[in-house]
């Protein structure tokens, strides 16, 4: 029992916080040694999913200007998978065209491993908000700016060292991706725009048709 504890805490905890202090070891051994594992990365985005919730309903009604009572569980979920989605997505058909070594489920795995920093630290201070005062709240802002620097730090690393590229190449690599995943929100709203219309367009036929009815009787 004491060794199943000891192997969760160290795959959820330890070996991510290991990749942030150390990312070219950390993540060779991701890869490499296959130390990466998908479970941990899932339950990272959704710890982050639901940090977003807690963070809309908890946090210190002196920064928060968000209305609880408006607080939709489903959007807040469906936001974090589309945009994670959309990121591994665009920077896999990215990298497939500039030789990157990486593969569709690692980048996901990375994904996810790079939101250890905002879980770790967005959960405590989203409730130690509420115990601050107005002159105190700049350091939680300051936390939560630096656990997105980190993670952001944990994702470039990361997209680096499994697609093995140089720093202007992953550079070069972040910026198509950002352009892939525009391209593809452009292609979803067109497609649900017509899919709408189409909708409208039946609709529009079925009502002509019941009104011809009613006339002819």
């Amino acid at each position: 029992m004491k060794e199943k504890i000891g192997s969760f805490f160290n795959d959820l905890i330890s070996f991510p916080a290991y990749i942030l202090a150390h990312p070219f070891d950390g993540y060779d051994e991701f890869k490499t040694q296959k130390k990466g594992k998908l479970w941990v990365a899932i339950t990272m985005i959704a710890l982050f999913a639901l940090l977003n919730i807690v963070t809309y309903q908890y946090e210190a009604f002196i920064i928060n200007l968000r209305n609880p009572m408006k607080l939709n569980n489903i959007e807040q979920i469906f936001s974090v998978v589309l945009i994670i989605g959309l990121f591994v997505e665009g920077n896999w058909s990215v990298t497939t065209l500039m030789e990157g070594k990486g593969k569709f489920k690692e980048i996901l795995m990375v994904t996810g491993y790079a939101l250890f920093p905002i879980v770790i630290v967005g959960f405590p201070a989203v409730f130690i908000s509420n115990l601050l005062t107005l002159d105190e709240i700049s350091f939680y802002t300051l936390a939560i700016a630096l656990s997105y620097v980190m993670t952001g730090w944990m994702l470039f690393m990361g997209i680096l060292n499994i697609h093995e590229y140089g720093l202007f190449k992953t550079i070069a690599c972040f910026l198509l991706t950002v352009l892939a995943m525009l391209v593809m929100m452009f292609i979803g709203l067109l497609f649900f725009d017509l899919i709408q219309q189409f909708i409208s367009f039946i609709a529009s036929i079925i009502e002509e048709l019941g009104l011809r009815r009613w006339t002819h009787y």
